[in-house]
């Protein structure tokens, strides 16, 4: 082969190794910069009323991202609208794409929304709206809903014959739109039941330990009576659970609560209350929320509004009512989160 050829070979080498190294790197998706403020990570708040924590939330977010072409900013909001208002300010001068804020006051929610949108930067909200942006959120009230319905089906089904009461247990007297939708939830999917059955409200002031005491003088107050009691968080559902049997009335309740958090469904070692294999257990099921899965399911909305897609103006959680039927389906006994 002459000097020519040789050198004509290596240029076309070059050449193809250039087309190729340019398609290979058009080809990689763009990255982008989103921030993400949670509500509360601090240690012990639990949000919205339920059993889970900020710290829960976020590691679904770091785990989530993990196969997205995202950087992720984390923020702890502290449950303060002065510090949310903060880290929102941040965001901007660190020039994310998106910020996903997670915080409940709504006037700080309505500065993050003006002052997110003149800079250019959209924002999507988790469960507490931000004027102009993209909502995720739980639907308390069907959460609610779904709960009431199996309490009413399961008396339909099994007390026909007796003569049943029914109570919502827990902080009842909570002004937070997140509880009232949750009880109104439950007092309509009882009556859809049950048409003729208004649950009885106690008030436990969001006190798991108080809770058992309240339940244990109504249950003192329904001699020979069935009693169906929906709670709204599975702290208070544990609570009840003990109450019950301190009674001797596991024969005359059924619970249904609300969260579906570790505390009932367990993980590869702990104790499960609502197991295949406890079939004793009074507590029917929790519905869930998945509020340790948010990232799962934020992080895909964001990503279609960073490409310039349309999305819904609200995304609500798909809420199932975990139970010893299907608990293994949602959370396998294994620890995949």
């Amino acid at each position: 082969m002459t000097a020519l050829h040789l050198k004509r070979r290596h240029l076309l080498l070059a050449t193809l190794a250039m087309i190729s190294s340019g398609r290979a790197t058009s080809a990689e998706p763009r990255r982008f910069l989103v921030a993400f403020a949670n509500l509360n990570e601090e240690p012990g708040a639990r949000i919205d009323g339920l059993g889970f924590t900020g710290a829960e939330i976020r590691r679904s977010f770091e785990l989530a991202s993990r196969a997205l072409p995202l950087d992720m900013i984390y923020y702890d909001n502290g449950g303060d609208a002065d510090k949310a208002l903060g880290n929102a300010r941040d965001a901007v001068s660190r020039k994310v794409d998106l910020l996903i804020e997670y915080n409940s006051d709504a006037g700080a929610n309505a500065k993050i929304g003006r002052e997110l949108g003149a800079a250019g930067v959209p924002v999507l909200a988790v469960n507490y709206p931000v004027p102009g942006a993209p909502l995720y959120s739980a639907d308390h009230r069907e959460a609610g809903r779904i709960a009431g319905q199996a309490l009413g089906k399961f008396a339909r089904e099994n007390w026909s014959d007796q003569t049943v009461v029914a109570a919502i247990l827990g902080d009842v007297s909570d002004p937070s739109p997140a509880l009232t939708e949750r009880i109104q939830g439950v007092t309509e999917g009882v009556k859809q039941e049950l048409p003729e059955l208004s649950p009885a409200r106690l008030d436990s002031a969001g006190h798991p330990v108080r809770a058992g005491g309240v339940l244990a003088k109504f249950l003192a107050a329904q001699t020979n009576r069935k009693v169906l009691v929906a709670t709204l968080d599975d702290a208070t559902a544990l609570a009840a659970k003990s109450a019950v049997e301190a009674a001797g009335r596991i024969s005359d309740c059924v619970i249904v609560s609300q969260g579906a958090d570790r505390s009932v469904h367990g993980g590869a070692s702990e104790k499960k209350e609502i197991d295949p294999a406890n079939r004793g257990s009074i507590v029917l099921g929790s519905v869930a929320y998945y509020f340790d899965r948010y990232g799962y399911e934020i992080l895909p909305i964001a990503l279609r509004m960073l490409r310039g897609e349309q999305v819904p103006a609200r995304t609500s959680t798909k809420h199932v009512l975990i139970s010893a039927k299907n608990v293994f389906v949602e959370y396998p006994p294994y620890d995949m989160n």
